[in-house]
């Protein structure tokens, strides 16, 4: 069995922000595989398929960002999935809007989803996919503001094939393994993009365990 786990907010106010890339991406291999998000369950929205005989379970945790580890740990205990059968998707301001990587391994940077994973698992042996979202410009004031607010035009051809790139890293892990996968997508080359001044109105107003 495999887990396979979009960071993000739950709610309205924070879908197709910057910080909730991960939330999208799982949503997009949803669609792709035709199920359905929607069991609430283990302090998250879960749904699965099978790939190559293999149970793939695709989970939102609902637990807003800060306390994401609540609910992977639950179910990766709850299921018994191995450490190595886990991946976590997720926003990375130290990449550009568009670009993707992979690791198998690491620390959690200043990302506080995955710090709390890593806490509550005790351990940082398993896969990742970062997704680029940008370094804060200098306008904005706060970073909060700026990683829960909207993907402006400019940015959405790049961000929408990012998340495509993910679905696929997805399907070389599961199929080939991580090894297979890092080769394949970090070897990629990413689309420039033309920076524009993020509107402020799309600021989110609620930041509540949500940075």
């Amino acid at each position: 069995m495999y887990l396979i786990a979009g960071l993000g907010n739950p709610g309205q106010a924070y879908e197709e922000t910057r910080h909730n890339v991960g939330y999208m991406a799982v949503d997009a291999i949803a669609k792709r595989k035709k199920i359905e998000i929607n069991k609430n369950q283990h302090r998250g929205l879960i749904g699965s398929y099978y790939q190559n005989g293999e149970k793939v379970l695709l989970v939102k945790p609902t637990t807003y960002m800060n306390l994401s580890g609540l609910c992977i740990k639950e179910i990766v205990a709850y299921y018994k999935i191995p450490l190595e059968n886990l991946l976590v998707i997720y926003d990375d301001m130290d990449f550009d809007v568009g670009e993707v990587r992979m690791r198998g391994k690491g620390s959690a940077g200043t990302h506080n989803g995955m710090r709390s994973i890593i806490d509550q698992l005790d351990d940082d042996q398993f896969a990742r996919i970062r997704m680029g979202i940008g370094k804060k410009p200098p306008q904005w004031d706060d970073l909060a503001d700026y990683v829960l607010s909207k993907f402006p035009e400019n940015e959405r051809e790049n961000i929408l094939e990012a998340i495509q790139t993910a679905t696929k890293a997805v399907d070389y892990f599961i199929d080939r393994g991580i090894d297979f996968a890092m080769n394949r997508i970090n070897k990629r080359k990413k689309k420039s993009v033309k920076k524009e001044t993020p509107s402020e109105t799309n600021k989110a107003e609620s930041r509540v365990k949500a940075e």
